[in-house]
């Protein structure tokens, strides 16, 4: 239970909390690696569409790697990992900003092209 709680409030994609939990040697317990593989039924589209943090899916993926769990201890990989979090949501939400505005331009264009009918 307290395993469960752990993930879902605090890990949730932040990769300064991975950093954490890897230098005080929580991905080293058999227990916390068991887990992370349980999680992965979070990937099935009938659960995923629930999850606040789609990033942590990815995160999620590469913590069942030793090999990633291991680089965490590292700062500079959990800057990386920020970097590349920020970039993707500044992409993310300027494409979707510029989506909003053209279904916007567009629908305007198609109001005035609508010939007014005569009663």
């Amino acid at each position: 239970f307290l395993i469960k709680q752990w993930y879902q409030r605090r890990v949730r994609g932040n990769p300064e909390y991975l950093n954490y939990l890897a230098q005080h040697n929580y991905f080293k317990e058999e227990e916390i690696a068991n887990y992370l593989k349980y999680l992965l039924y979070w990937k099935d589209p009938k659960y995923a569409k629930f999850i606040k943090y789609p990033q942590c899916l990815q995160l999620l993926e590469l913590l069942q790697e030793p090999r990633f769990r291991n680089e965490l201890v590292n700062v500079p990989c959990t800057r990386f990992i920020q970097l590349q979090q920020m970039q993707h949501w500044s992409h993310h939400f300027r494409r979707r900003a510029n989506l909003v505005n053209n279904s916007a331009v567009k629908k305007e264009g198609e109001d005035k092209q609508e010939p007014k009918s005569q009663t």
